[in-house]
Parts: structure tokens; sequence; C-alpha cells
């Protein structure tokens, strides 16, 4: 069997109050910090193979942007390990490799507003021995073209472009540092329909010509079904279901995903059916304090008393898929029962 190439052991990701207010402030403060952790990431395991591009699909404050940040070295884990081709991404704290790079959420924020774009793409491959500072004017100018740029924009400023067009700036600096893995996070939310449809396809094009793992993450199921090779859905902070794109959006299994796609609008109706739009009952409860066993089970439709005790494990389900849910689990044993009957 052969080796994944982006391989997450049992990520668990917390925030401590104090680490983030400053100790000099959460004592002003006082009683009103909260002494618990936020937990953001809690025990994700994950496998990505060479070429593969892996959704992860959530609702916002479900832990996959901060997920995707421990991936790309940007963030160390609390615990748990990330490996690409079996070599750590992070070491004591720090990034040790440029084999992984990010294209954030808002190209208005991730770009340097004092730096010309030609530096700003040309700045890390400078400094990691990739290009010359000789060669790097040419460098860059093939970098630019690439992602559909003309390389004579190499001397403006960020604040000289769309929105779109910045985006494109930040993929060509991610691409420049000639990545494995590419982690895309929220790379289209910002932007306008017709200007994502540009970049999803640029994205598409640089994909199949370079051969770049990436790891997808968005809470736009429509754009992760037409990414995506796998979809791995994540609710509060730890994966609920993941499988083949097809058979997830054709025959979802955790309630949680029926209920994710239950609430996307339809674009095409049947003959009298009426626009109706199914949301997700509740809120999605605070990782200072998650629900104990499942932390679906409060908003779940069908939870059953194990899924108020038990925190559900993963298990394969069929044809590659793999759930954490009671519910499921029992249904899968009963239909075992009956076929060994």
């Amino acid at each position: 069997m052969t080796a994944p190439f982006l391989s997450l052991d049992a990520i668990t990701r917390r925030f401590e109050p104090r680490l983030i207010l400053g100790d000099r402030i959460a004592a002003r403060l006082g009683a009103r910090v909260e002494n618990r952790p936020v937990r953001a990431v809690t025990e994700v395991s994950l496998e990505i193979a060479k070429g593969e591009t892996l959704g992860l699909v959530g609702e916002s404050g479900c832990g996959k942007s901060t997920l995707g940040r421990v991936v790309a070295g940007i963030l160390p884990p609390t615990s748990g390990t990330v490996l690409i081709d079996g070599k750590p991404v992070i070491e004591h704290g720090r990034k040790v490799t440029t084999r992984v790079q990010t294209v954030f959420q808002d190209p208005y924020a991730s770009l340097d507003p004092r730096m010309r774009i030609g530096d700003i793409v040309a700045e890390g491959p400078i400094a990691h021995g990739l290009a010359s500072k000789a060669d790097a004017p040419g460098y860059v100018r093939d970098w630019l073209s690439r992602v559909g740029l003309d390389p004579d924009f190499a001397g403006r400023y960020p604040h000289q472009f769309s929105g779109g067009q910045r985006q494109r700036v930040a993929i060509a600096r991610a691409l420049a540092m000639q990545p494995d893995l590419l982690v895309c996070d929220e790379p289209v939310a910002s932007l306008d329909v017709s200007i994502q449809a540009q970049i999803i396809n640029l994205f598409l094009e640089l994909r199949r010509e370079l051969g770049i793992t990436c790891l997808f993450i968005s809470h736009d199921l429509r754009v992760v079904r037409h990414v995506s090779d796998r979809v791995a859905i994540m609710y509060l902070g730890r994966i609920v279901e993941i499988g083949a794109t097809e058979a997830i959006y054709r025959d979802p299994q955790h309630p949680y995903t029926r209920a994710l796609l239950g609430s996307v609008p339809k674009l095409v109706l049947e003959d009298d059916e009426l626009v109706r739009f199914e949301t997700i009952s509740g809120e999605i409860p605070s990782p200072l304090a998650p629900p104990p066993g499942c932390t679906f089970h409060p908003r779940c439709p069908v939870a059953v008393e194990a899924c108020r005790r038990e925190v559900p494990v993963l298990f394969d389900d069929s044809d590659g898929r793999m759930v954490a849910c009671h519910v499921r689990a029992m249904e899968r044993a009963a239909m075992t029962k009956e076929g060994s009957a």
C-alpha cells in the first residue's frame, strides 16, 4: 500500500485565553477571563494522496481554518503530528519546510501594501535560493504570466489591482515557492461570483499542469464539489465524515452532512416544487464548552442516548467512506446482522 503524501495524526489545537490576551491584559480583566481553553481542533487524523485535492467543509467557527494553518506550519499543533512525504512540517514549534504554501482568504489583507507585487512574489524564492536576485525579474514575470497577469504589472502596488487580480498575485507568490502541497483557505470567498469562477478555473488548470496536492478549505459546498477529489466534513473541531466527493454529495451518511447539503439552494426545481430552504436548527456550540458525547447531538434530529454520552469515532462505512455517527454505526450493525442471518 502506498504511503500517504500528507498525513495528519491526532491533531489537536487549543488556544489558552491568557496566551491570546497576554498576562497583563488578562490580569486586568481578572475573573472575566475564561480559564477554559478554546478547543479549535480535536484529534483530527487525515491522509491526502499525491496529486489529490481534499475539500474541507464546515460552518464558520468549526476549526477548518485553524486546521489549515496547522497543516501549513503557521500554527504548531498542541498535540499530534503533520508529515509531508514522511517528514515533519513543524519541529519544535517552527515550520521547517517550504514544501507547503498557503493562499489566504482575503487578498486585500494578505499582500504587503508597501511592496511592489514583483518584490512580493520574488521575496520567498530569493530567501530560499530558488532564484537569484539577478534572475528574479524573469522568474517573477514567468509566474505572473502563468496566473494570467501582465508581467509588466510587476512594478505596481497591491492597491492598484482588483480583488481577483490580487488573489492571482497571492497564488503566484505561493506557487513561486515551488510547493508540493497548497493550502487554499477560502480563496474565493471574498470575490464576486464571476471572479470566483475565473480563480477556480485558474486553480484547476495550474493543479493539472503542476501536479500539486491541495487542501481546499471552504464553506461553499458547490465550489468544493467542483474542485475536490474527496471531501472531509468538519463540525466543532472534529471530522464527522470523509469520502469520495460524488459519493458524499449523492448519498451523505452523517446527519450533519445531510443537513449541510439540504441547506444549499436548488437552482433547478422539479415541477410544482416549492422554493424552500432547509436550515440546520440551533446554533453551533461554543468551543469553550462543547457538548459531551457527539458535539452535534443538540442539533441532530436522530440523536439517541449514546450520542449524548460517548464521542463517536470514525469507522469504515463502505466504499472508503468514513463516518463518525452512533446512529449510522447501529444501522450498519443491523444491516450486517440481517445479511448474515
